[in-house]
């Protein structure tokens, strides 16, 4: 096994393998691919089920910190996944050097999309479909900004334009059908929040993340989930001020 583990390293760097390993392999990607997959929507099941049963019950005060740890459900067999096949950091796009550059062009490019996907429809008077809530103390702020990336943004991004990302390149050998595949697993990802149309929105930013991870050089997946809690934490700001 050990030895088959070698060869595996080996051929990713740009050697070969026998057909029969390269069956094997393609088959590994297949079932770490669906699992990591089915198991994230497990994990959103069962924390929509918790949250709409026990969660909203509680005070604000237990509500608050459990709704950032409980997010990261939806990532926990992702994340075994990762340990099962031995992803490395640079597997995931996680480079260990340039940190700071990656957290600055995280928040450059969340800005950048919360601007044109949400501040441009606010702007026009077309708030009312992007979000519904309505926050307007400065905590409720704070708040929202942490939990989106520490927890929506972090734990998404690891499981899409990470696990799931990883695996269908690995399979097909390109960036455009890992693009297209992780945005459509995306996309479904969040049929339990609403609408087809909702679904396809979210399946064209899980794109444009993917362009941003391809195509700017100090964008990694470290990047992306600064940009995409930023993302979604803005659409409560643009909601505060369409609404004065």
């Amino acid at each position: 096994m050990e030895n088959r583990i070698k060869k595996d390293r080996v051929w990713i760097k740009g050697q070969t393998l026998t057909s029969a390993q390269l069956a094997e392999k393609r088959e590994n990607n297949i079932t770490s691919l669906t699992v990591a997959f089915m198991g994230s929507m497990a994990g959103l099941f069962v924390l929509n089920t918790f949250n709409a049963r026990l969660l909203a019950q509680m005070p604000v005060t237990l509500r608050a910190p459990l709704t950032v740890l409980l997010y990261w459900l939806v990532a926990i067999i992702p994340i075994m996944v990762i340990k099962q096949d031995k992803m490395t950091s640079a597997d995931l796009d996680i480079p260990r050097k340039g940190i700071l550059w990656q957290v600055l062009t995280g928040i450059g490019l969340g800005i950048l999309t919360s601007t044109v996907l949400t501040g441009v429809p606010h702007l026009a008077g077309f708030g009312k479909y992007a979000s519904s809530y309505l926050y307007t103390e400065p905590w409720q702020f704070a708040y929202q900004f942490f939990y989106c990336i520490v927890s929506v943004g972090a734990a998404e991004e690891l499981v899409f334009r990470g696990v799931i990302y990883r695996k269908l390149k690995e399979l097909f050998g390109t960036d455009l059908y890992a693009v297209i595949g992780s945005s459509i697993m995306f996309g479904v990802f969040h049929i339990f929040s609403g609408s087809i149309v909702q679904m396809i929105m979210t399946a064209i930013i899980g794109a444009i993340f993917c362009v941003y991870k391809n195509k700017i050089k100090t964008c990694s997946l470290v990047s992306l989930m600064i940009c995409h809690g930023v993302y979604d934490a803005l659409i409560y700001v643009w909601t505060y001020f369409s609404a004065q």
